[in-house]
């Protein structure tokens, strides 16, 4: 775990965060892509977050155990959190640093579409695997 920093495109929002896991993971569900054109890339931070410029961030209530944060003025994706525990996983190219980031998880694998892969070898999760570790209510 390590600190880090980062900000938006237009630099409105910034932020600290104090505990970073330096692996990196992707989402490949269909949210993560429409929001963004694309998979979530992204690092969790855990609850140890701090923004400045917090009038620029807009939350989006994207389920009924996350949100999405994204900066009112450019647009830029902020982080994925998890509601119940306030964990955040933040998109990994916004930190000023990335040179200690390990791809290492891929999630919703079996949501992926065929048009793109990555060459690297990660560990993988599907959507069920997913929901039965962080949403274990949902199976109910």
């Amino acid at each position: 775990m390590t600190k880090g920093k980062g900000r938006c495109l237009c630099g409105a929002v910034k932020f600290t965060a104090k505990n970073i896991n330096n692996n990196v993971a992707a989402c490949h569900c269909g949210m993560c892509r429409r929001w963004g054109g694309g998979p979530l890339i992204a690092v969790s931070c855990g609850i140890e977050v701090a923004f400045e410029g917090e009038e620029n961030i807009t939350v989006y209530n994207s389920s009924d155990w996350a949100e999405r944060g994204f900066c009112k003025k450019c647009g830029s994706h902020l982080f994925y959190r998890l509601k119940e525990i306030n964990e955040h996983q933040m998109p990994a190219g916004l930190f000023d640093n990335q040179g200690s980031f390990n791809f290492d998880l891929q999630v919703f694998i079996d949501r992926k579409p065929s048009f793109y892969s990555f060459a690297n070898k990660t560990n993988e999760m599907t959507e069920a695997e997913v929901i039965e570790k962080y949403a274990p209510e949902q199976n109910t």
